[in-house]
């Protein structure tokens, strides 16, 4: 599996901490933010590859924090995370860009799945 620049954005601290210890044990290099402007000053230094998102972050939600991670840079994958696992929801995280919706508690073979596959061409 290719090595990755993952940023983790999550306002639950305990959460953010067991994902990012799961991908280093991995061989990931992982930056974590707990909230969006934190976020996004610590993406424009780190220069993530992917970015896995909660939706459900205060004041900007993961939504907002997509676009504004992808008006900084096209590039990055955008994976949202979320503790919705209805229809609607899947549908609004990919309408928003992001190439999956993992539903929390995260599983490692689902984002290794993730992790591997090239990234996808950004829309627009």
């Amino acid at each position: 599996m290719p090595l990755r620049r993952i940023l983790i954005v999550d306002d639950n601290a305990d959460a953010a901490r067991l994902l990012a210890r799961v991908l280093q044990r991995s061989g990931h290099s992982v930056a974590v933010a707990h909230e969006s402007d934190g976020a996004l000053e610590l993406a424009r230094r780190f220069q993530p590859e992917v970015a896995l998102l909660e939706i459900g972050l205060p004041r900007i939600d993961g939504y907002e924090l997509g676009a504004r991670l992808r008006a900084c840079d096209a590039h990055t994958r955008l994976i949202a995370i979320s503790g919705y696992d209805d229809p609607a929801s899947r549908a609004r995280s990919l309408a928003a860009g992001f190439e999956a919706h993992v539903v929390k508690p995260v599983r490692g073979e689902e984002l290794d799945a993730l992790l591997e596959q090239p990234a996808a061409e950004p829309a627009g």
